[in-house]
This record gives structure tokens, C-alpha cells and sequence, in this order.
């Protein structure tokens, strides 16, 4: 299949706007380096991906199952990968940083493999290499479609980015969606896109605490914000909108449903916004069913992600369509078919693939119709 790599970023460009615009130069400078490197970034990665990016070598011959970890250390410069500074079944060393992010690698790959029975991000055993100390007060973390990096955030309103571990879920799991259904990072498959690494960041996280549905908070980078934040964590699937309301951050913009959608062009069509809204769905979907979450719940949501039946221009209807089918196709007509039926009615998606006719207006946002989902023409036969 053809593969898309893009450049994600776990802190979207209009949160780093706010903090550019502060009036101190303290919070200004970093959040503004921050978003010119995210810039450049951005497009040296659709340069690459024309020009054919290298592929990324695989360990010879057949794939252990098992992490292939390796942790390089930026040492405060843009260097990529930067200086090797622990490696796979090494010891830990004196840097807390540096043995997050070896433990987050770990806890993203025991998941998708104890669970899912999947061998690395890309199911084939791919080497796991993340970047720590990124940058001088660096104020993201990113997949860039190779690795992960991590900064060092300011201390003033991001800390260290390895702190939470949903986060480094959450940037590998822009992995998985690029080595499987390849979700367009634009408007409503980027909303998708960015929806599945909160999901399955969400469940490392509860996967590594042992925790139930009622148990987890829900929260995305609970930890990150600094204290003189007035917030608790970047994103809420249980409360989308919820999450932080701060002079300097602004409010959490993200709807909970389909009468609050954002139309925007920031942000690539609102990709870190509108992801409340299947989160939520996933939220909903999760707590009805009580237990584990990464087990049911997440059992469909890996199958839909997984499957090759989901376009990578897939709107929401698109994506909902497809979990029932999935529900259905995996456990029956039972609980679990009611459960994802109810929690898309809740958020305002139609699961029947219905697209209902004309938009609906709330305020200044707009319900935008979806769409069936594009998929490229098979491959000409031959040689």
C-alpha cells in the first residue's frame, strides 16, 4: 500500500498562537521557535513525501516480537536523531527523560502486541526510535513519520513531554494510522487521525495502570501543563471542551458532539479540535461497556483502524459505519453492537452511512455533510 508520512504534533498550532501572542516575552519566544520549526517541519515533510522519502530499514530477517528500542539525545540542538544514549535491554540510566521515553516505547508496543497481536507500529517488528531533549524550551512532541521527538517544554506552560505517557502513545499511534489505513491528515480524516492516537493513547495508559473504564480520567497530557496553567491536561474524552480554560491558553475549543463542529482552516481543517467528537464517542462507547477498554472497545476500533476497509479520506459517518459493522461482525447483535449504535447517536454521526441532507448551523460553527470516503484505483496489472 502507499504509505503517507506526515508531521504530527501532539500540541496544535492555534494553542501555540495563543502563547505567541502573550504578552511576556518568557511565554512569547519559546511557543514562537516552537511554531517555526513545527512550520518547517510541516513542509519538509510534504517535500519529502514527493520527492519519495527513504523507507526505514527493518531488523534481518523474520521480526522477533519484541522492542527494538533505541533513545537518542538531542542535547538541546535540532539534530535528528542526535546522540545514542540508551538502547534496547540496556540499564536504566540517570536521566528521567531518557528512561520515559524507553518505558512509553515499551508500554506502546506491549499493547498493541499483548492485545492486538501486533508486532511493532507497523505490524512487521519496526524498530521504535524517539529523540529526548529536543531543542532549546521546545514546546511539542512529534512523529515526523520516522521517530518521535520529544521537547523539553518551556517549564512555564509545557513541562518535560515524556511525562505523560498517553503522549508518547499518542504520537506512535500517528504510526500504526500511517502504516494502515493512512488517514489524510485534513478536516474530518484528520479529526479521525488524531481522534485514534488520543484513543490508543489513552489506553496505554490505562493498559500500564491496570485501570477500568470507570477508573481512567480520560484526560489527554494530564501532567504536561505547568502550574500556573488553569487547566488539567490538553484534552478530555470524557468532557471535550473541558480540558483547560487559561489567559494564556485560551479555552479548549474541542466539541463533544456534531451541533458544536468547528469549520476552520486552521489547524488543517480543525484536525486536534473536531477529534472531540468521535473521542467522545469512544468515551461513551467504552463506559457502557465497563471493564477494560482497550478489550471491547477497543477491539473495534483496532479492527475499524486495521481492517483495509477504512478510506483514507473516511469522514465520521464513514468511520461510525464501519464500527458497527465490525461490532457486529466480531460479538453479534449483542451488547456491544447497542453500546457503539448508542454512543454514535449520542455524538450526533450517523452509523448507517445516511448522510442527512443539508448543514446545520449553531453559532459560528457549521456541521459540514460528510462524504464517502476516496479510494485510490487498483494498481494496473503487469509488470
Amino acid at each position: 500500500m502507499d504509505i503517507t508520512p506526515v508531521f504530527c504534533t501532539i500540541i496544535p498550532p492555534h494553542v501555540l498562537d495563543k502563547v505567541a501572542q502573550a504578552d511576556d516575552p518568557v511565554l512569547a519566544g519559546p511557543a514562537r521557535r516552537t511554531l517555526e520549526y513545527d512550520a518547517y517541519q510541516r513542509t519538509h515533510r510534504r517535500l519529502t513525501t514527493v520527492l519519495g522519502a527513504p523507507s526505514v530499514a527493518l531488523p534481518a530477517g523474520p521480526p522477533e516480537e519484541k522492542p527494538l528500542r533505541s533513545i537518542y539525545d538531542a542535547e538541546h540542538r535540532q539534530n535528528l536523531p542526535g546522540t545514542l544514549v540508551r538502547s534496547e535491554g540496556s540499564d536504566p540510566g540517570q536521566d528521567a527523560t531518557v528512561n520515559r521515553a524507553y518505558a512509553g516505547l515499551g508500554a506502546t508496543f506491549d499493547l498493541f502486541l499483548k492485545v492486538y497481536g501486533r508486532n511493532s507500529i507497523n505490524g512487521e517488528g519496526l524498530p521504535l526510535d524517539a529523540t529526548v531533549h529536543f531543542d532549546e524550551d521546545y514546546g511539542n512532541a512529534f512523529w515526523n513519520g520516522e521517530q518521535m521527538v520529544f521537547g523539553d517544554g518551556d517549564g512555564e506552560i509545557f513541562l518535560d513531554f515524556t511525562l505523560p505517557i498517553d503522549v508518547i502513545g499518542h504520537e506512535l499511534t500517528h504510526g500504526v494510522t500511517q502504516y494502515t489505513a493512512n488517514l489524510t491528515y485534513f478536516g474530518q480524516p484528520g479529526a479521525l487521525n488524531e481522534s485514534m492516537s488520543d484513543v490508543f493513547g489513552s489506553l496505554i495508559k490505562q493498559y500500564s495502570l491496570g485501570q477500568t473504564a470507570d477508573q481512567a480520567d480520560w484526560l489527554i497530557g494530564a501532567g504536561l501543563l505547568a502550574p500556573r496553567v488553569t487547566g488539567v491536561a490538553l484534552r478530555s474524552m470524557k468532557a471535550p471542551g473541558t480540558a483547560y480554560d487559561d489567559d494564556v491558553l485560551g479555552k479548549d475549543p474541542q466539541p463533544a458532539t456534531m451541533d458544536d463542529y468547528v469549520r476552520t482552516g486552521r489547524d488543517n481543517g480543525g484536525v486536534h479540535i473536531n477529534s472531540g467528537i468521535p473521542n467522545h464517542a469512544f468515551y461513551l462507547l467504552a463506559t457502557e461497556l465497563g471493564g477494560h477498554a482497550w478489550e471491547r472497545a477497543g477491539q473495534i476500533w483496532y479492527d475499524v483502524l486495521t481492517g483495509g476497509e477504512l478510506g483514507a479520506q473516511a469522514q465520521f459517518t464513514d468511520f461510525a459505519t464501519l464500527t458497527v459493522a465490525a461490532a457486529r461482525a466480531r460479538y453479534g447483535d449483542g451488547a456491544e453492537l447497542r453500546a457503539v449504535l448508542k454512543a454514535w447517536q449520542h455524538v450526533g454521526v450517523n452509523s448507517d452511512g445516511y448522510t442527512p441532507p443539508g448543514p446545520r448551523i449553531g453559532g459560528n460553527r457549521e456541521w459540514i455533510p460528510p462524504r464517502r470516503p476516496v479510494r485510490p484505483p487498483p494498481p494496473a496489472s503487469g509488470g
